[in-house]
């Protein structure tokens, strides 16, 4: 592969990264503002919950149109998997801790807070994804 075509490919990665990371975002802000606001669930609870909508949504998008990423065997999908989910788990704790810090000890707004600490776990999301779970071989 020539520089231009790993240029474009990169180019077309982030671009689809971009896209499939803001309905990620949406669909945790959202199930978030439900949880939280709506049925007035602890805001650390409520930020899990929409974790595992957002983890689940991201996964397949990421393996499918994002990385591109097919595994040939059930070993190597749930391998995968478990590297998808292992990285995602550790910024749901970075997240969790912006959380508890801004929210439940300083008291901040509910939803500046969880709104900043997406943007901070997106981009260590992306990271995480393209340097160890959807890396090329």
């Amino acid at each position: 592969m020539t520089d231009k075509q790993k240029r474009k490919n990169n180019f077309k990665e982030l671009v689809l990264y971009t896209i499939f990371g803001n309905i990620t975002f949406v669909i945790s802000i959202v199930s978030y503002a439900l949880f939280n606001l709506c049925f007035g669930i602890n805001e650390l609870i409520a930020n899990a919950l929409s974790w595992m909508f957002a983890v689940l949504f991201s996964y397949f998008t990421n393996k499918k149109w994002v990385f591109k990423a097919p595994t040939l065997t059930k070993t190597a999908f749930f391998m995968q998997m478990f590297a998808f989910f292992s990285g995602r788990f550790i910024t749901l704790i970075i997240e969790e801790c912006i959380i508890l810090v801004f929210i439940t000890i300083l008291g901040f707004p509910s939803m500046w807070v969880k709104l900043a600490a997406q943007i901070i776990v997106v981009v260590l999301n992306y990271i995480i994804s393209k340097l160890l779970v959807f890396k090329d071989k």
